[in-house]
């Protein structure tokens, strides 16, 4: 069985799209064998900057000789569909043979198709699979049409096995297949030939080629990590700039450079970005003090000067952009000091944050009073929490955050500190914005909580009062994201607030009157006040008997309130199935009382599957499908509802009387359990009613003849179904 052996040799790849196109050439290359007839025992794909690589093992040498019948039309058909049959087919009409069939005679084709060697299906298919390789983005070269990431250079493909190893042979672009490759661009750029993926890999190591990446990323980490331990530092860990690190080079050669005296002052992140996002260094932290003090580059070749070259290039370099950062620093240190943070952030007012919801300002002024109203819920103070929402927002203005934006919050915390604002205020600044991701953080002192909820809530609230609500998979305004970080906040600090009249006292108490006018004439008629988010609003013009009437409004009510709730509600599922709560869990349970407190919901949502898990759950809720499901035929049967309270005095038996005595012990221990919201005591008193129902359905027949006891009967299947419900909505769930 032969190995293939594949290599696309370019200039350089851009890091960012190497794995992924590795990746595509391995399904694309596998799938199209696979589809010819060929199988494999296993592949793997390899990138480096300057080639794409893929090794095939254990492939068969031909594709299976296949015969296939197909029938074709009735014998006393018409010309012309034999004749369309027979192209088909690629048969003569002698080649077909007539047989018998339900509605007479029927031509059958009998059709062979030979197998072909392993080579001629790869020479196929390569062509094709190169003419149309999926990159994000790609470019021409030259006089050809081929589309490549960077101009190609050159292809090998080899199938080898125990008798040798001969090329595939194909062309495209005029670059005919060879066993030829290149090694390092600059220590080893002699041509190499190879016969199979173990000569090809022991090759290209030679010639100073590493060609797995992870190979590259743990040389890369081992290295630099012993460098700076034998200097009693640390590498700050950054698996993102490892990889691409690891895609930018063929062969590692990791260095330790210092950064200036005069930029060793500057926030730890500060340097850390600079040299992260400008020279794609490594920040050496010292585990004493936490400053950043030296940097770790990787380059791509040996030197005489064991890199003392590369480093004084680099260093140069970056003294230059450091010098930017402190200069950005610097102003604005000048800028806090003059005017402080609330007078940094007098730019926002002309920085339109959306042209229906006004400037940055105007949302900094909304969600500073929206945190003052969260801040006892959660245990902040009003005004600090208030003064963290006008100040938190700040450093937008600055400029290191014109320059970095991914430290915005970042520099926030330490302008604050600057200051000489509380330690909460300056945790506010940066945590605000958390969590942004689904396995971030979140914000856990209250003060931080109040304005991080406050941010949030703004952005949905507003959202939804201009009808810019998430369709499908179209989200540009991070509404899904802002939801779930609401829901975490809430939930992994057990912070208690009823949404639903939060909300609404928002949108009453903060959004200001706007005065609408009309014009009748030369005369200004005022119409009424309507309630406005901004003054930024489009103008609606009404035209009523000859007065034109000019309104500016925007409404947020009940209904958009339900709509908002029941938004938080799907991502409340979403995020609850993450953890493996079923979704028809979570919908018996968010018609219960009080689901605008999202933590109360999710803790019932989390008892009530803990609950159904056990056996005694699982044969309750058979019990009370069985009580539901006799209950909704017999009175869409009878056109009435069996919600009168059943009497015991009309049961007959111990069965019936049973039941009786089970749902009152029941009641009574569930009213407190709900109100202490003890959702398991709860759940474990409904457990009781099991065994009482079971028996009940054995030896108690609810369609009595006597009209009297069977609507007693119906009435007790009624009680059942109310106070399991009192729980959760047992019909919600499947099974």
């Amino acid at each position: 069985m032969p190995d293939l052996l594949l290599e696309l040799f370019s200039e350089e790849i851009p890091a960012r799209m190497q794995t992924r196109a590795a990746d595509d050439l391995k399904r694309l290359v596998t799938d199209a064998l696979v589809e010819a007839g060929l199988t494999y025992e296993s592949a793997g794909a390899f990138s480096t900057p300057r080639r794409l690589a893929l090794t095939v093992e254990g492939l068969t040498a031909m594709s299976p000789t296949l015969t296939e019948e197909r029938k074709g039309p009735r014998t006393d058909a018409p010309e012309k569909a034999l004749e369309g049959f027979l192209r088909s087919t690629g048969l003569t009409k002698d080649d077909l043979e007539a047989r018998d069939d339900k509605k007479g005679q029927v031509w059958f084709a009998k059709i062979t198709r030979e197998g072909r060697t392993a080579s001629e299906i790869i020479a196929e298919v390569m062509p094709g699979i190169i003419q149309n390789f999926p990159w994000p983005k790609s470019m021409r070269w030259g006089a050809g049409s081929l589309r490549w990431v960077r101009p190609l250079h050159s292809i090998l493909c080899v199938l080898s096995d125990e008798a040798g190893a001969s090329v595939v042979p194909f062309e495209i672009a005029g670059i005919s297949a060879s066993d030829t490759t290149h090694g390092h661009r600059f220590m080893a750029p002699a041509q190499l030939r190879v016969t199979s993926f173990e000569d090809y890999q022991q090759k290209l190591g030679r010639a100073h080629v590493v060609l797995d990446a992870g190979a590259r990323a743990e040389t890369i980490w081992a290295d630099a990590t012993n460098m700076a331990f034998a200097q009693g530092l640390e590498v700050v860990e950054d698996k993102g700039l490892l990889a691409e690190v690891a895609g930018l080079v063929e062969w590692p050669v990791v260095l330790m450079g210092d950064i200036g005296a005069d930029f060793l002052d500057l926030p730890p992140e500060v340097l850390q970005t600079s040299m992260r996002e400008h020279q794609k260094f490594f920040s050496v932290r010292n585990p004493k003090t936490g400053r950043i003090e030296r940097y770790v580059t990787v380059a791509n070749r040996e030197t005489a000067d064991n890199g003392a070259t590369i480093l004084a290039g680099n260093s140069k370099v970056l003294a230059a952009r450091l010098s930017d950062a402190k200069f950005f620093w610097e102003n604005d240190l000048r800028t806090i000091r003059s005017v402080g943070l609330e007078g940094m952030a007098k730019p926002l007012e002309n920085v339109t944050f959306h042209a229906k919801l006004g400037t940055q300002a105007e949302r900094i002024d909304r969600i500073a009073s929206l945190a003052r109203e969260i801040a006892p819920r959660v245990g902040a103070d009003a005004d600090e929490a208030a003064q963290a929402a006008r100040v938190a927002k700040a450093d937008l203005a600055s400029e290191m955050v014109y320059e970095f934006p991914e430290l915005q919050g970042v520099m926030g915390r330490y302008y604050a500190k600057v200051q000489g604002l509380s330690d909460a205020v300056a945790e506010a600044a940066q945590t605000h914005y958390a969590p942004l991701g689904p396995s971030d953080d979140v914000p856990t002192e209250p003060v931080s909580v109040a304005v991080a909820l406050a941010d949030k809530i703004d952005t949905l609230t507003g959202f939804w009062a201009i009808d810019e609500k998430p369709t499908g998979s179209k989200d540009p305004f991070a509404l899904r994201r802002a939801a779930l970080g609401v829901i975490r906040i809430m939930e992994q600090g057990k912070k208690r607030i009823r949404l639903r009249q939060l909300l609404l006292n928002y949108s009453a108490t903060l959004i200001p009157d706007t005065i609408a006018f009309a014009k009748e004439g030369e005369k200004t008629l005022e119409v009424g006040s309507y309630k406005l988010l901004s003054n930024k609003f489009d103008l609606k013009e009404l035209t009523k008997a000859g007065r034109r009437v000019v309104i500016q409004r925007c409404g947020f009510g009940g209904n958009e309130v339900g709509d908002l709730l029941a938004f938080l509600h799907e991502r409340l599922k979403v995020h609850l199935r993450s953890d493996g709560i079923r979704h028809d869990v979570i919908d018996a349970c968010l018609p219960m009382p009080q689901n605008d407190d999202l933590v109360l919901l999710a803790n019932r949502t989390r008892a009530l599957q803990a609950f159904l898990d056990t056996e005694d759950g699982a044969n309750l809720l058979s019990g009370y499908k069985r009580a539901n499901n006799i209950l909704n035929v017999e009175e869409k049967k009878d056109g009435v509802s069996y919600e009168l309270d059943p009497d015991p005095k009309l049961s007959e038996g111990e069965a019936e009387t049973d039941i009786f005595t089970a749902l009152d012990q029941v009641e009574a221990t569930i009213a407190p359990a709900l109100e202490a919201e003890d959702f398991a005591a709860a759940m474990t008193a409904l457990a009781s009613l099991r065994a009482p129902i079971d028996t009940f359905f054995d030896k108690v027949t609810v369609n009595a003849d006597s009209a009297i006891v069977r609507r007693n009967r119906l009435c007790l299947l009624n009680r059942i179904r109310v106070t399991m419900n009192r729980v959760a909505i047992f019909s919600e769930i499947e099974g």
